[in-house]
């Protein structure tokens, strides 16, 4: 995630508004090659079943999904399926999650795709569709249009280390790609997990490198320093 890190440097309260605009794309990569990021990808035992800490390596299966927008998601082995994203790296999974179009549009506006996939172990907190939606078709477009200023605010959804939702909880509060943006915090467990304030939509989803949080809002850099 070099590219990420180095775009975060000059983020601004401004530039944290034009991350609304920012989505995620469908392109694939397979290696792992960060070294900035934890550990590795792929499928566990049932959260229930990991303890209080949740699973060791932040990884999870079907079993552990929650919310209330998961059901929203295609059943089977259908593309955006839960079974179709877990073997996908991050971004080319979430390109057929259809939850997640504008962050896709994002993502590809400023070439995070491959970047993403090559990671080996994160966390994405990735917002749903609505909120970026908030802000308008036109204000979107300006957004993607600038992606020296969005992709600060993308880092700021991804954590360098894989966490479960237990995890999450019981760490408190993560540090994102963002540094400059400060720690992400992270209140209450479960369907009642809060990331920055933000509800989490459908949390726990697999995919080969990444464990996967929607949530219901854009995170804001350097707003819970």
């Amino acid at each position: 995630m070099n590219k990420l890190r180095v775009a975060g440097v000059g983020i601004t309260a401004a530039a944290a508004l034009t991350l609304t605009a920012c989505g995620n794309d469908s392109g694939s990569s397979n290696n792992a090659s960060s070294s900035s990021m934890a550990p590795s990808s792929s499928m566990s035992a049932p959260m229930t079943s990991a303890g209080a800490t949740g699973s060791p390596d932040g990884v999870t299966t079907n079993a552990d999904v929650f919310g209330p927008a998961c059901s929203q998601l295609p059943q089977g082995s259908a593309p955006g399926s839960l079974d179709s994203m877990g073997p996908q790296p991050v971004a080319s999974a979430a390109s057929t999650n259809p939850l997640l179009t504008k962050l896709v549009a994002a993502v590809k506006a400023t070439n995070l795709v491959d970047t993403l996939n090559s990671q080996q172990a994160i966390t994405v907190f990735a917002p749903a569709d609505p909120a970026f939606e908030a802000l308008g078709d036109a204000k979107f477009k300006e957004l993607a249009g600038k992606p020296a200023e969005l992709a600060p605010i993308l880092q700021y959804h991804v954590v360098g280390k894989r966490y479960d939702a237990k995890g999450l909880a019981a760490a408190g509060s993560v540090d994102t790609l963002n540094t400059a943006g400060g720690p992400v915090k992270i209140e209450g467990s479960g369907e009642n997990m809060t990331i920055n304030g933000a509800k989490i939509l459908c949390g726990n989803i697999p995919t080969k490198n990444a464990t996967v949080f929607v949530i219901d809002k854009v995170l804001t850099p350097g707003t819970n320093k």
